[in-house]
């Protein structure tokens, strides 16, 4: 079996790993870690006013941070399961939404599991949901995991 779990470095993803580590997997499982990461927009419309090295610097920003979150990610599922399960990470560049998807088809995954930010329908609607969007156009399985916690919090307010 084959699981690609989506994460972003938000709580939501800790709720994805916290999910996945607490699970019994089939022996000989792979579980695979991705994180996208895209630049920020440029805060000027005059781009040709910033330095080239604004751009190098926000790239090696975002791919530290991916880094990180990911290198997390993968030690704590490596210390959680088995030891037969094959534990790989990877960062890629793009907007989440699509990243996911293709890694799950060139990789061939049979399950995604990805966090749900619990984004009501006007902040869908303006911001988008990846895992709406990852649900609707996965060809194969997807599990949608929700923060318990983020949920007690709004629940308070």
């Amino acid at each position: 079996m084959r699981v690609l779990v989506a994460i972003d470095g938000s709580e939501f993803s800790e709720a994805v790993v916290n999910e996945v580590a607490s699970r019994v997997w089939p022996v000989h499982t792979e579980i695979r870690v991705i994180t996208a990461f895209e630049l920020p927009l440029v805060p000027t419309p005059e781009v040709w006013a910033l330095p080239p090295e604004y751009f190098e610097k926000l790239d090696r920003a975002a791919r530290g941070q991916a880094e990180a979150v990911k290198d997390e990610a993968v030690i704590k599922l490596a210390g959680s399961v088995d030891r037969s399960i094959k534990i790989t990470g990877n960062i890629l560049p793009g907007p989440p939404r699509s990243v996911i998807l293709e890694e799950a088809e060139r990789w061939n995954a049979d399950l995604i599991v990805i966090g749900s930010h619990g984004y009501g329908a006007w902040q869908r609607f303006l911001l988008g949901s990846v895992s709406q969007a990852v649900v609707s156009h996965a060809r194969c399985s997807v599990e949608v995991v929700r923060s318990r916690e983020h949920e007690k919090k709004a629940k308070a307010a």
